[in-house]
Formats: structure tokens, C-alpha cells, sequence
């Protein structure tokens, strides 16, 4: 093959990010905070060079630049930039791109986290946000201020009921900056930049590193924009750790098969929950149910490994009838997860603002992890009966 030829994302999350390995098949841990320069002229071109990775840990890491090479090869973007958790990927942004005065369009169906840090912090800085419904076409584009909106910020398969927008509409707005967070599909379910859209946000604690041991955040797109962002982020200080760089790239390595298993066995839980009388609803874009299901064929190359379900009117009956399935608040792992977004992920809104999105204490979120599905499927019907 040749070099420049591309390859299959199965192929790129096996081989990228080795360009520091030096013929380690396994990429090295720099735990370093700082290093030390032959002239006192390198030490003054590293401080103003452009992301140097071995200057001050503040400023980039080997392993942390293996990690970003590796998932631009993925999102196919010129760069990727980490950060110490989703939060600080998001927060980084967004203090990047706007100042006071500045205006926000961002899809009402989003992570909690992320409507709580426009409505608080970024409020309290003279940002102002808007929030529409993103499955409506022309929405977002309507809601553009010109001069004024620096920032399109859509969430898609949506935290927590799956909702999705059209990314080829959002790579379509001109004028502001836009954003896709992708967490839900990671870079082997969609690659938002494919349509335009000039930044991509992972919560790289999820899917992508994959095993709930990592807490990293990401952003991809283009390399003059990224550079804006980390001149930012220095300052801002969400610097991501080495060794959670290291562990997430090993994360990497196995993606597209634990996609592969955690996809199907999604399908066949949903399939099943949908036909079942004992579950009031189930989410998937995979089902030719979904409303959105069209969109996902289109845009998506998998439905992903999260579904929704609701049980009532015992839902907190049901989780803890569980005995596989664990309770937890986090996604993409090999274990199966459940929660109830009203009392987690989205637990800073208010009732009110719950149900503006589709939220109900019935509703539960489904992380599917990589057990047998029958062994699953056993559990969550074992659950069901004990409603009865």
C-alpha cells in the first residue's frame, strides 16, 4: 500500500499515533513536566513556538501529541487538540471563540453538563445563548445573529434520547464558528468534518478510550483554528494527563471491534424492547422506528452503542432489579450501564426543562457494553418481571 493512500478506519485505529514510538509496537509514557534545553535560544524558541511537546506539560506531551495524531486520523481532520476531560474541551472552546457581547445557537437537546456551563459560567461572562430544536431544518441557521453569533453548538445522536441534526446543515451555516459533539458515535460512527462542520468535541472518557479508566476530553478540526484554541487553553489550564493520553490511545487500538460487538448487541436490545409490551418506549437510530432513522443511514457508518428506554411507572424498581446491568453514569465501556437522566447527566435542569426535551423519571439510558447479549437480554427482562 501505498503511504499516502488512505486507509480504512479499522486499519487507522491500529496504526495511528506512532510517529513518537521509535519501534515500540506499544506508544511510550512521557510523564515529564518539564524539560530542559541545550541553548538558551531553544528554551526561548520553545516558549513562543507554536504547541511544543517537550517544554512544559502545560503546553503538550509526546504521548498527549501521539493521541491527537491518532484520532485527526480518525475524525479526518489536519489536527486534534486534548484536554482534561469533556468539560474542559467545551469550556476551552468556547472562551477561545467569544467574549462578552457575543451570541450562542445551541440545540436544546444536549448533554446537561453543557447547557449548564451557557447557562452559568458563559452567561455570567456577557455570552448569550440561544437553544433550538435542531431535528427542525433551517433552525439553527434561522437563529444565527450576524455580527454577532460566534459559535453553532449541536450535539448529535443527543445525550440523552438520541435526537440527531443534520450535519450537513450545520456544516452549512456561514458566518460563525460550528461544533459537533460526537461523543455518542465516536469518529467510527460519523465524522461531523466529512460535511463541513469545523470543530468536532469528543468526551474521550467515553467510547473512545473505552474501559471508564481515562478522563480526557478532545477537539478536532482545522490546524490554524486549533492553534487559536490552545494559545487559549494554556491559559485556561485543562491540561490533559500523560498517562490517560497513553491509555486512551491503547483505547483506540480495539474501537472499531468493540463498535463492532457493542452496535450489534444495541440492535438486537432494541429490537426486542421495542416489541416488548413490558417498556413504554425505546430510542435507537438504528430502529426503522425512529423517527430520525433516515438521517442516521445517511450520516451515520454506525447507529452507535447507547439507547434509551422507558419503564413506568417503576423505574427506579426496575434499575435496581438489575443484577448484570450496572448503575452508573458514564458510557462506552465494556461494562452495560444504565442511569436515569433525570437524576443524573441532566439533573441541573429543571422539571420544566426536562420534559422540554423529552426527559421523564421513567426515562433510563442504556450505555451497551460487551456481554452476551442473551446474558443481557436475561437480565433486563428478569428486571422487567419483578414490575410485575
Amino acid at each position: 500500500m501505498n503511504a499516502d493512500e488512505p486507509r480504512r478506519p479499522a486499519t487507522d485505529v491500529v496504526t495511528g499515533g506512532r510517529r513518537h514510538n521509535d519501534g515500540s509496537l506499544t506508544t511510550p509514557l512521557w510523564p515529564a513536566a518539564v524539560w530542559e534545553t541545550a541553548t538558551e535560544a531553544d528554551l526561548a524558541g520553545l516558549a513562543t513556538g507554536r504547541r511544543p511537546d517537550r517544554f512544559y506539560g502545560r503546553y503538550g506531551n509526546p504521548t498527549v501529541s501521539a493521541f491527537c495524531e491518532a484520532t485527526a486520523a480518525l475524525e479526518g481532520t489536519e489536527d486534534a487538540l486534548a484536554f482534561a476531560s469533556g468539560m474542559g474541551a467545551l469550556a476551552s472552546v468556547v472562551l477561545a471563540l467569544c467574549s462578552s457581547g457575543d451570541h450562542i445557537v445551541a440545540t436544546q437537546h444536549i448533554y446537561g453538563g453543557t447547557s449548564a456551563f451557557l447557562n452559568g459560567p458563559a452567561a455570567r461572562l456577557g455570552i448569550e445563548t440561544t437553544y433550538v430544536d435542531g431535528r427542525t431544518p433551517g433552525n439553527m441557521a434561522a437563529a444565527v445573529r450576524p455580527g454577532r453569533t460566534m459559535l453553532v453548538i449541536a450535539e448529535t445522536p443527543a445525550n440523552p434520547r438520541l435526537d440527531l441534526v443534520d450535519l450537513a446543515e450545520v456544516g452549512a451555516i456561514s458566518g460563525p464558528f460550528t461544533m459537533v459533539d460526537s461523543t455518542f458515535a465516536t469518529p467510527l460512527g460519523q465524522r461531523p468534518a466529512d460535511f463541513g462542520v469545523d470543530l468536532v468535541l469528543h468526551s474521550v472518557t467515553k467510547g473512545i478510550a473505552g474501559h471508564n479508566d481515562v478522563t480526557m476530553g478532545l477537539v478536532a478540526g482545522e490546524q490554524e483554528l486549533l492553534d487559536s484554541i490552545w494559545s487559549y487553553s494554556v491559559l485556561h489550564g485543562a491540561t490533559p494527563s500523560p498517562f490517560d493520553a497513553m491509555l486512551a490511545l491503547r483505547g483506540i487500538r480495539t474501537l472499531d471491534v468493540r463498535m463492532e460487538r457493542q452496535c450489534a448487541t444495541a440492535l438486537t436490545l432494541a429490537q426486542r424492547m421495542a416489541d416488548d409490551p413490558r417498556i413504554s418506549g425505546v430510542d435507537y437510530p438504528g430502529l426503522d422506528s425512529h423517527p430520525q432513522h433516515r438521517l442516521a443511514a445517511e450520516q451515520m457508518q454506525r447507529f452507535g452503542s447507547m439507547l434509551s428506554l422507558e419503564v413506568t411507572p417503576h423505574a427506579e424498581q426496575f434499575l435496581d432489579a438489575l443484577r448484570l446491568v450496572r448503575r452508573a453514569t458514564s458510557l462506552g465501556g465494556p461494562e452495560t450501564l444504565v442511569c436515569r437522566p433525570s437524576t443524573t447527566s441532566h439533573v441541573s435542569l429543571s422539571v420544566d426543562d426536562q420534559a422540554a426535551i423529552g426527559i421523564r423519571p421513567g426515562h433510563i439510558r442504556m450505555s451497551v457494553g460487551l456481554e452476551d447479549v442473551e446474558d443481557l437480554w436475561a437480565d433486563i427482562s428478569a428486571a422487567l418481571d419483578s414490575q410485575e
